[in-house]
């Protein structure tokens, strides 16, 4: 009870403590991508279908006579099938450049992820349902929409910091053949600095959430990480791990994901209008369906991924990608593994 009137209290007060503008700015953004994506697994015979993704989103900001800034997003469409319509909270931004996400604020950690570089465009491949190694580096650091999170100004008690923190309660959803997310919370810091000719970029999170089940309580999820990106001239470098468990619910099943650890390492390279760019990842865990109790094999995946992009116009990138991915699922070879081609455009405005 005490985190919602914390965070009911952070909103009211911050909203009420100035008057409010007399319009709001809307600004629209979208793109839309379409290409080719052929895949060739272990479990079946090669394939090749339209892969297409649309998206079109509208941000409102506007700002108080206090000098403070109010935003907000939502997005008309979506046509992914995995992403889904998206809609922001409130962001408010102080005179003193530091922001409070209040309402679907998110988890801290997540927000100071280090980006590696990969592929290009949309190559697929999945591994079966039933393997539970986590391949991105916020894996951990869940958030229920009742959240805040807080982010200071640049330059944070030295030069080229920032550090965040969040908060999020329970959202009164009731556990039943699956868990739900009871509380969490979060730290995350990013620290910019040069070494010579290199601009040097260090992000690191840690959070814990706290989950609730219909018939007992099961262990939390929990993580760190950690990622560095070096980029001199054209040249970028960038790599990042973590380790933590999680709580992942696969359909009626709940997964207790222990100890998983995330690897990850990419190049990118850019000349003129052309990008090349690769990646791998290597990422395993102990999972088990007994809540709280290591299931013994491991679950692992290995991701090797290559890509070149191409400026053709303003807004208009041609993108060819290529993905392979290695998989074991509880200690035995996953034959959902193999590997996959991208060719397409993306237009964006």
């Amino acid at each position: 009870m005490k985190k919602e009137l914390l965070i009911a209290s952070a909103l009211v007060s911050t909203l009420g403590a100035a008057s409010v503008a007399n319009a709001v700015t809307a600004t629209m953004s979208g793109a839309h991508m379409t290409g080719l994506q052929g895949n060739d697994t272990d479990a079946a015979d090669a394939s090749i279908a339209q892969d297409t993704t649309s998206d079109f989103s509208v941000s409102l900001s506007e700002t108080t006579d206090g000098g403070i800034g109010i935003a907000s997003s939502f997005m008309l469409a979506n046509e992914s099938a995995t992403s889904g319509l998206q809609t922001a909270g409130l962001t408010l931004t102080f005179t003193d450049g530091s922001k409070l996400d209040v309402i679907k604020a998110g988890n801290a950690a997540a927000s100071h992820d280090v980006s590696v570089p990969g592929s290009a465009g949309s190559p697929g491949v999945s591994v079966t349902s039933a393997n539970n190694a986590q391949t991105g580096l916020d894996f951990f650091g869940e958030a229920t929409a009742i959240g805040i999170e807080w982010h200071s100004a640049a330059d944070f008690m030295a030069d080229g910091l920032k550090v965040s923190a969040s908060i999020s309660a329970d959202d009164g959803v009731a556990a039943s053949s699956t868990v739900a997310l009871e509380s969490s919370w979060g730290i995350g810091a990013t620290y910019v600095t040069s070494a010579g000719d290199t601009a040097v970029t260090i992000g690191a999170g840690i959070a814990d959430s706290e989950f609730k089940d219909s018939a007992s309580q099961p262990e939390g999820s929990n993580g760190f990480h950690v990622g560095f990106s070096a980029v001199t001239g054209n040249l970028t470098v960038a790599a990042g791990y973590a380790n933590g468990d999680k709580i992942r619910n696969n359909g009626a099943t709940e997964y207790d994901i222990m100890d998983n650890s995330v690897s990850k390492i990419g190049v990118k390279y850019v000349a003129g209008d052309v990008t090349l760019s690769a990646g791998f990842t290597s990422a395993e865990a102990d999972d088990s369906t007994t809540l709280g109790t290591a299931g013994g094999s491991l679950d692992t995946k290995d991701e090797t991924m290559l890509g070149v992009s191409y400026a053709v116009a303003s807004g208009v990138t041609a993108n060819l990608g290529w993905k392979d991915i290695d998989a074991t699922n509880d200690g035995s070879n996953d034959t959902t593994g193999g590997s996959s081609w991208y060719v397409g455009a993306t237009m964006s405005f």
